[in-house]
């Protein structure tokens, strides 16, 4: 070739280069897996896996598995699906949600995503602004600070109280807000915390978000997982007092995380949302997005309404059994204090003190 090659023009996106490291509790368990001795023959646990489906006793109900079978045999859903979702899986999603509430949901408060994971970068990029800022727990599931970097969305913690049950510090809250703090974030059941809030903290919680006036972001994608005394509520019973975003998916209840059936819904019967522009915003992000898979949306009707209580009772069972094992073999290991016993989720958090471990090299 003659001549002089021309330099290539592509440069790396500095904003991207410079943000903090996206960590996860898959990336750790990855980091662990990789780093250990292949020659011990040791049985390894992992203690990071959100993935009920990778176990056996989790395996989905022949109901959800039918409706996806017959919804490809059909032939009839093997185009792309709308921005937002087809309507009959808005609309059951819309119904199911709305048991639990005192108003009724309608398909147009709905949005399908790719899983509850989409609906977080969804509802962060929908959010950002410059010199916003956003409330997240602490701790809390990680992906909401990595979202809200990749996005450039401040974010400021407040602290859960392991003394009173994981629950939001309220106090805290009216302290780290401002005149910039558009959101504040809560997960319930609790992830990774395996906590479930009482209806009393919830309106608490929805109270001093008005008192601030600022919306609540509310993570259920482990609704309705709860083995506890405290039955599971959502945030949208208090939609009326301030605006909820209420995130979930099929994912945990169903067992399914690879179908990657997700939701948004806007909570807010009083249509705030709609008024502001945040429904728009939300057709917005989604249009150029990734799509569920159309043939999973058409099943979900199928899937909501006629799963059996006999199926969610026997999940509930289990994780009820298991929590109770893992909460008193935690007592028998010096090391490590457990707060508080799971009530929900798949989750529970623990302390380990270090200083009470040995020939262990930082």
């Amino acid at each position: 070739m003659e001549g002089k090659l021309k330099k290539f023009g592509f440069e790396v996106n500095e904003k991207i280069k410079k943000a903090p490291p996206s960590y996860s509790i898959k990336g750790v368990v990855s980091f662990l897996n990789e780093n250990t001795n292949e020659d011990d023959r040791r049985l390894s646990i992992s203690l990071g896996l959100g993935d009920p489906s990778r176990f056996k006793c989790f395996r989905t109900t022949a109901i959800a598995e039918d409706a996806v079978i017959e919804a490809i045999r059909s032939a009839k859903f093997n185009s792309y699906a709308p921005t937002g979702g087809i309507f009959p899986a808005r609309k059951a999603i819309a119904e199911y949600l709305s048991n639990d509430l005192h108003y009724q949901l309608s398909p147009e408060d709905i949005y399908v995503t790719v899983g509850c994971k989409h609906a977080m970068e969804v509802t962060v990029k929908v959010l950002a602004r410059p010199e916003a800022n956003i409330l997240l727990p602490r701790p809390g599931y990680r992906n909401y600070e990595n979202f809200a970097n990749l996005h450039h969305l401040e974010f400021r913690f407040f602290d859960l109280l392991p003394e009173r049950g994981w629950e939001v510090d309220l106090n805290a809250v009216e302290a780290t807000a401002d005149e910039n703090t558009i959101a504040m974030v809560i997960i319930n059941p609790g992830n990774p915390c395996g906590s479930v809030y009482s209806y009393e903290h919830l309106s608490k919680i929805a109270e001093t978000a008005r008192k601030l006036g600022i919306l609540v972001v509310a993570d259920e994608v482990y609704g309705h997982i709860v083995f506890g005394s405290k039955p599971f509520v959502p945030m949208g019973v208090f939609g009326s007092t301030v605006p909820v975003l209420t995130l979930g998916s099929i994912s945990k209840r169903w067992m399914v995380p690879g179908w990657r059936l997700g939701w948004l819904a806007t909570s807010d019967p009083t249509g705030l949302l709609r008024k502001c522009g945040i429904a728009d915003s939300i057709k917005n992000v989604l249009g150029p997005a990734p799509l569920s898979p159309t043939f999973i949306q058409a099943a979900v009707p199928e899937i909501l309404q006629k799963t059996t209580e006999e199926f969610f009772s026997k999940t509930i069972d289990i994780l009820r059994a298991a929590s109770a094992l893992c909460y008193d073999k935690l007592k028998e290991i010096p090391c490590i204090t457990c707060p508080q016993k799971a009530e929900g989720s798949m989750f529970v958090l623990v302390k380990l003190n270090l200083s009470l471990l040995e020939d262990i090299e930082a």
